[in-house]
């Protein structure tokens, strides 16, 4: 299995980076996890719209979904070959929301060119196996673990701390976890979004074998994210930066 960075930027696209999203490759299938704004030109360097498997969707935020718009009008209008519905998952009520967006009537919005699933505890979508848990932020929103053969990826999606992401996370090959706040800071929202600190400690709790800290806004520093949530997590830490490949 093996996963590449689309793009990690936080809460929006940055200088240097899309927004979140990233792509899960095992057995020849693309699986994406999010599709945030500006991400789907970046996915074009790695595979074309038509090599998509599925997509997975952890919320509706803007900075997750907001390129399957794109990818609704390169399936419909792209020439060449028909493209098959390609499947997506995510939260109840994402078709509504997605013609909402690109402004289409919702019957049938883009159910001719994606095919809509809510997520389940538990689905398989190509050779994986895939399960969510809902997490702690103002939308409905999920964690994702995927699992081929003996070998598990987690990503947080977007959460504040909570027993459900530890759960989810135990003893992953790797942690893919948004730290969007900086440590100790009171201003920080609660039930918004992870620190440094948080990170760490689920991932510690959890029992994962690598931390990958990802979704750190423009306006902070990465490599500081990261070198903070080594104070709370003794394993390997490393820096989701765009094109990125981690092999699992």
């Amino acid at each position: 299995m093996k996963l590449t960075v689309i793009g990690c930027s936080g809460s929006v696209p940055g200088p240097d980076s899309a927004a979140s999203s990233y792509l899960v490759t095992a057995e020849g299938f693309h699986l994406i996890l999010d599709l945030g704004s500006g991400s789907l030109g970046s996915l074009q360097r790695h595979l074309a719209v038509s090599e998509i498997g599925a997509v997975g969707l952890s919320h509706l935020h803007p900075d997750h979904c907001m390129d399957l718009c794109g990818l609704y009008v390169a399936a419909k209008y792209a020439p060449g070959a028909p493209i098959p519905r390609i499947p997506v998952f995510g939260p109840p009520g994402t078709a509504g929301r997605m013609a909402l967006a690109y402004d289409l009537p919702t019957d049938p919005g883009m159910e001719e060119e994606l095919e809509f699933h809510a997520w389940q505890d538990v689905q398989s979508i190509g050779p994986f196996t895939v399960r969510t848990a809902p997490m702690v932020h103002p939308v409905p929103a999920y964690a994702i673990r995927v699992e081929h053969g003996n070998k598990s990826l987690v990503y947080t999606g977007d959460t504040g701390p909570n027993d459900a992401l530890v759960d989810l996370a135990r003893g992953a090959d790797l942690l893919l976890s948004e730290a969007a706040l900086p440590d100790n800071d009171p201003r920080n929202p609660t039930n918004l979004h992870l620190t440094p600190a948080d990170a760490g400690e689920q991932a510690k709790k959890a029992g994962v074998s690598r931390l990958v800290i990802t979704h750190v806004p423009p306006w902070y520093d990465r490599a500081t994210q990261a070198e903070h949530a080594r104070r709370t997590y003794p394993g390997p830490v490393e820096i989701a930066t765009p094109h990125a490949v981690f092999d699992i």
